[in-house]
């Protein structure tokens, strides 16, 4: 049993043209860019970065940004170089895959399904709530939720996530045109913050820059699981603020770039990957960074940390409102429902284009895989991964999960930052259309900042963690590991080389080379 065993990057092309399991090639390099500024700007940007502000890194936010836009810079020219040499749906599993083996691409692939599956259910849920507020600024009592024999059910989250279910199904590019008209618009709500809340700046707001840090309120092994994972290992008492928190912030406001990986996981359904993929990629990117930094010191000008942390869900909205501008938070509460709207959409199709790689694997049920002949979309694995998602979304806690989305997305990160260091090495003959400049250390630099990003996330995210993973090789040793096409490949060609004559080579020695070269 070689649970190591690597599958080969002409294999992996090979296979997403397998007849019944092709995406159609359909998305432009502004379709990429705009896909990539469409799950960004969302709940990052709406409330996220103030919860960093409010409880870790106050002023300093705008730091805390910056570091993730580094670190996530720094993965995707990973991402970016594996992308234009594998342009094939899966992201990367796949690229883990084709150079560190098939249990360690599964853990990615299961990491992955954690991140996609639990971010679209958060911003559903999130999503219904908004539409409740937006219902209740016209005037209009709207509950966010209704009980169903004693169960609150987030109805909004069901309604969201069939919607883009269906658009989905129905093809890639009506969804990507649809999601282009959404993100233009909270773009425009986006600058409409940062020119109106520059003009209630005050420079006070932002004395001391970096606050002092402080032990966290409370105590107990309640406030133990929330602290970092890096201050328990160090011994440190629960604290917020400091150069620490700046970096917790970071950590948590990582949670605004997950949308680039997503955007790798496109890569088969992208005209000319090879040009595309890192004009989009990296067009996005510098967007959101840009948009992200001045949303902050707009934040931060505008009222004090500590009247951000005075509330217990501090948002943009909020800043607005400390200030007296109850237009402004009406135009916010708009402009967050139509964010998150485009984040669910490309949140679901990531998911499915991964479970999709894993499922044509033989890791998941090979029927998973398969795709409309009208449309080439995968139809039905697309409705169970949106039935899934709304019914988590409507009837559990999920957002109590928040954290568990970045600790999927930055793992993955750390994995294709080292896979780019093997794949050079074991295949020097490549050439593919972007490479990662510095080649030999900034793979290296990108993988350690994403460990230590991971580091400063709770104890509580750690555990849960740690519990997912269990159950992903409980399903890999009992499903994936025996029903995965390289073990039926591997196994026909040591049958082949078994009844073989000792003068000639076997058939299926061709067959395993053709698996096992990277």
């Amino acid at each position: 049993m070689n649970i190591f065993r690597t599958k080969s990057i002409e294999q992996s092309i090979a296979d997403s043209d397998e007849p019944g399991r092709k995406l159609k090639r359909s998305l432009s390099t502004w379709d990429l860019m705009i896909m990539g500024v469409a799950v960004a700007v969302g709940a990052g940007i709406f409330s996220v970065g103030a919860k960093a502000a409010a409880n870790f890194a106050g002023p300093a936010v705008t730091l805390s940004f910056a570091i993730a836009a580094v670190t996530c810079a720094l993965a995707i020219m990973c991402y970016a170089e594996f992308a234009t040499a594998i342009p094939v749906a899966g992201s990367a599993y796949v690229f883990t895959y084709a150079t560190m083996g098939e249990v360690l691409a599964w853990i990615i692939g299961w990491n992955l399904i954690l991140e996609l599956f639990t971010a679209a259910a958060v911003i559903a849920k999130y999503w219904g709530i908004y539409l409740s507020t937006v219902f209740g600024l016209m005037g209009v009592e709207m509950p966010p939720s209704v009980s169903v024999f004693g169960v609150d059910l987030y109805w909004g989250a069901f309604l969201i996530v069939a919607i883009f279910t269906v658009l989905l199904v129905l093809g890639t590019k009506l969804s990507a045109r649809v999601g282009n008209v959404f993100t233009m618009i909270k773009i425009a709500v986006v600058l409409f913050v940062i020119v109106v809340g520059f003009s209630y700046v005050k420079f006070s707001n932002y004395t001391p820059f970096v606050p002092a840090s402080e032990p966290t309120a409370g105590a107990g092994a309640a406030d133990v699981m929330k602290q970092s994972f890096f201050g328990f290992l160090t011994g440190a008492a629960p604290a917020q603020y400091g150069t620490l928190g700046i970096f917790a912030g970071a950590a948590l406001v990582f949670f605004a770039f997950i949308g680039f990986d997503v955007v790798a996981t496109s890569a088969e359904e992208v005209k000319n990957p090879q040009k595309t993929l890192p004009r989009g990629i990296f067009g996005g990117l510098a967007l959101v960074t840009l948009l992200y930094i001045l949303v902050s010191l707009a934040l931060t000008g505008m009222v004090s940390y500590t009247q951000l942390a005075e509330v217990k869900n501090p948002t943009l909205t909020t800043a607005f409102e400390a200030v007296g501008n109850t237009d402004a938070a009406k135009v916010i509460a708009f402009g967050s429902l139509v964010g998150l709207t485009t984040v669910i959409m490309v949140l679901l199709m990531g998911l499915s284009r991964v479970v999709l790689a894993m499922s044509r694997d033989g890791l998941l049920p090979r029927s998973l895989s398969k795709t409309s002949e009208k449309r080439s979309t995968p139809a039905r694995l697309q409705i169970i991964c949106g039935a899934a998602v709304a019914v988590v979304a409507g009837v559990t806690k999920v957002d109590l999960l928040e954290e568990m989305i970045n600790i999927g997305t930055l793992s993955a990160f750390v994995m294709v930052s080292l896979g780019i260091l093997v794949l050079r090495k074991k295949r020097p003959d490549l050439k593919p259309a972007f490479r990662v400049p510095f080649g030999k250390v900034l793979p290296w630099v990108s993988a350690v900042l994403c460990v230590y990003l991971m580091t400063n996330l709770a104890v509580e995210t750690w555990i849960f963690f740690a519990i997912w993973l269990v159950i992903g090789m409980v399903i890999y040793f009992s499903y994936g590991q025996r029903h995965s096409r390289l073990n039926e490949k591997f196994a026909s060609a040591k049958a082949s080389v078994n009844g073989a004559p000792e003068s000639g080579k076997a058939d299926g020695d061709e067959d395993e080379d053709s698996f096992t070269k990277v």
